[in-house]
């Protein structure tokens, strides 16, 4: 056998074996670790993608919820985990703010996680008490209210409160106080007793109440968005240079494999772009994304400078 048809030979042999140990993983049920109860954001993410991704991978995939420290105890987990078969959901704060706001976290966002894709985003409502005006004249009434004003958020830290923090330092003289509450609806049964004067809501919960007359609706944290087509950016309002979105996204921890990753890359960025899939998250107020590993990186390192300036400006603290 001449040289080059031998070479040939090895070569074509050798595909069916890097193709398959491409397809050795996983090997075993994957644990997809969330860090809230169930009916969260995260958790909704989480099990709308896992029995496609299940189906794809050919291994099942168990959602385990372990909520608490705002998702921080589940993304420890994650971090520390070392069987190459668990992944986790989080949110914006385990990656861009949880570093500032908690001196002694077990984890560092930045070093011990392997990014794999955003999941799911959507804008923030801001929704105010029915008897305050709209447009520029509502933030014209923030301004003369001083800190008579209060706002609502689920928590020290969240997203909701660092960003009404960030859309004040939009809004010069603005000063509304913030009164933290344990989840969003509580925020919204105040809000709508005329408690509290505002809030920034995801549109999943807000828009019910918007529609029922019950609470009125500023405008979006960023620009035009399809979950909402109704309501304006809050740029038309006057407040420029302002855009927030929530958003939930899947990892693993920084020792996941090679193959792991290309494996779950490939075969999510498929079930992100399903149409049964974006129609469950759009039905729950979400828009399904698929981004790289590097998309997510430039994401979450662009909005932790911001939050990180916010925090620092304000002296903002977990007691």
């Amino acid at each position: 056998m001449h040289l080059s048809k031998r070479a040939l030979l090895i070569a074509a042999c050798a595909l069916p074996l890097a193709a398959g140990a491409q397809a050795t993983w996983p090997t075993k049920p994957v644990r997809l670790v969330v860090g809230f109860p169930g009916g969260s954001t995260p958790d909704i993410a989480a099990r709308t993608i896992a029995e496609p991704l299940a189906k794809a991978l050919g291994q099942p995939i168990v959602v385990d919820n372990k909520p608490g420290a705002s998702g921080n105890i589940a993304a420890d987990q994650v971090a520390k985990a070392s069987d190459d078969h668990t992944l986790g959901v989080v949110i914006n704060g385990n990656l861009t703010s949880s570093k500032m706001l908690y001196p002694k976290l077990p984890y560092d966002p930045g070093k011990d996680f392997t990014y794999l894709s955003l999941l799911t985003t959507a804008p923030l409502v801001l929704v105010a008490q029915n008897s305050l005006p709209s447009g520029t004249a509502f933030f014209d009434a923030g301004r003369q209210s001083g800190d008579k004003w209060s706002y609502g958020s689920v928590g020290v830290g969240s997203v909701g409160h660092l960003g009404m923090e960030l859309l004040k330092s939009r809004v010069p003289g603005l000063k509304a106080v913030h009164v933290p509450y344990q989840g969003n609806p509580q925020v919204m049964t105040d809000l709508i007793g005329n408690q509290i004067q505002m809030a920034l809501i995801p549109p999943g919960i807000a828009m019910p109440q918007v529609k029922a007359g019950k609470v009125k609706a500023i405008g979006l944290t960023s620009g035009r968005s399809t979950l909402v087509p109704e309501l304006q950016p809050l740029a038309d309002a006057g407040v420029k240079d302002f855009s927030l979105e929530v958003w939930t996204a899947l990892l693993g921890p920084a020792n996941l494999s090679k193959a792991a990753q290309e494996r779950i890359t490939r075969e999510l960025a498929v079930v992100m772009k399903s149409p049964e899939v974006r129609q469950k998250l759009f039905e729950q107020g979400w828009q399904a994304v698929g981004t790289s590993p590097d998309g997510m990186r430039t994401r979450v390192k662009e909005e932790a400078a911001v939050m990180t300036r916010i925090i620092s400006t304000q002296g903002i603290k977990i007691q």
